[in-house]
């Protein structure tokens, strides 16, 4: 598991959260849930080195 930071972009608002989580297996855990207008499925989530 590698320490990445993650962007994650709301299609729904547009909000954009910056996160730091692991990436394991192709799968990014940050802990993220939902967007602050109740959208948790319909995300955008791009890598960005640190």
């Amino acid at each position: 598991m590698t320490r990445v930071k993650v962007v994650i972009r709301c299609k729904a608002c547009g909000e954009k959260y910056i996160l730091r989580g692991r990436k394991d297996k192709g799968i990014y855990e940050t802990g993220f849930k939902m967007c602050i207008c109740d959208n948790s499925d319909d995300l955008e989530i791009e890598e960005h080195p640190m």
